[in-house]
C-alpha cells in the first residue's frame, strides 16, 4: 500500500519483547502516513495494522487515503485514537446482523 512508512515492529508476535534491561518493551509499531502534503507518524498495534490493511483491501482505498479520510472527520483528540475508533466502527458494523449477511456468512 502506498503511504506505509516505516513498520519496524518493537516488538513480535503481539508479545512484549525484553529488553536489555529486563524490562517489557512497547508491542507498538510506528508508521509515517501521508495527510494530503503532510507526513505524520501514528503507532499502533500490529492487529490495528492489519485491521487497517483489511479495510484498505475491501475498500480499495490507500492506507493515506483512509486516514486522510478518518482526519478530516475527527472527533476525537489525535489521529491515532480516531483511527481506533474508525477501525471498531467499520467491524462493529459489519458484525450487525446485515453487515454479517451483507459479507454473505448467513444470519447469525
Amino acid at each position: 500500500m502506498d503511504g506505509i512508512g516505516s513498520s519496524q515492529p518493537n516488538a513480535g508476535s503481539g508479545q512484549a519483547a525484553v529488553g536489555a534491561q529486563g524490562m517489557a518493551s512497547s508491542t507498538l509499531i510506528n508508521r509515517n502516513v501521508m495527510l494530503g502534503r503532510k507526513r505524520t507518524s501514528v503507532r499502533l498495534e500490529r492487529a490495528m495494522w492489519d485491521a487497517l490493511e483489511e479495510i484498505c483491501r475491501r475498500e480499495q482505498w490507500s492506507l493515506s487515503e483512509l486516514c486522510l479520510r478518518v482526519n478530516e472527520r475527527r472527533r476525537e483528540s489525535t489521529l491515532t485514537a480516531a483511527i481506533r475508533v474508525y477501525t471498531l466502527c467499520y467491524f462493529k458494523i459489519a458484525a450487525t446482523e446485515d453487515g454479517h449477511a451483507s459479507a454473505g456468512h448467513g444470519s447469525l
